[in-house]
């Protein structure tokens, strides 16, 4: 049985045309290996362009979509599966049950907040499922001084670096994943 990526990322483009060309990389390098793609079942912005490159290369891809999102980030219409679900949570639930790994491609509070989740869950000893952030133009260099401010502030264990990899190369992100859980 194939494996299955999580994709969390934005609703819009955003202002730098890479982040639309790596979604597109990405969702390429999801079918080309092999793999399936789980995501939050959007039409727009970089939700809609991972989704429909990975169809293109092959990928049975499944959208989990909450009713309160279905007319503001419009299903995307050809999914292998589209879910609707009645909120959130519930979304969130079905995407991490279904993953064996989480791929976060720039996006904004909404996707870090799915991020996090999944470290936590990871730290927590919840499930064991390897987390890649795709760093398209260094978008999250911020967000790893950060860890690495709360790391030498004692809040974050030294540990805790094992809960998260990244790469600003689709092929490159999806081999470290796999590498860390066959």
């Amino acid at each position: 049985m194939n494996k299955t990526v999580c994709v969390f990322c934005g609703s819009r483009l955003g202002a730098d045309p890479k982040f639309e060309q790596l979604a597109e990389e990405m969702g390429t390098a999801i079918g080309k290996n092999g793999l399936n793609m789980v995501f939050g079942g959007g039409g727009t912005g970089l939700m809609g362009t991972v989704s429909q490159a990975a169809i293109k290369a092959g990928a049975r891809v499944t959208g989990i979509i909450p009713e309160l999102l279905m007319h503001t980030e419009r299903p995307e219409l050809n999914l292998t599966k589209l879910i609707i679900v009645p909120d959130m949570p519930t979304r969130k639930a079905l995407m991490e049950e279904k993953a064996d790994y989480f791929v976060i491609l720039p996006g904004g509070i909404g996707t870090l907040e799915e991020a996090f989740e999944v470290m936590t869950c990871n730290w927590l000893n919840i499930f064991d499922k390897p987390v890649g952030f795709l760093n398209v133009n260094h978008y999250y260099d911020p967000l790893f001084k950060f860890l690495e401010n709360a790391q030498a502030q004692g809040f974050v264990s030294e540990k805790a670096g094992y809960l998260w990899t990244h790469s600003e190369d689709p092929e490159e992100l999806l081999s470290k994943l796999m590498e860390q859980k066959k």
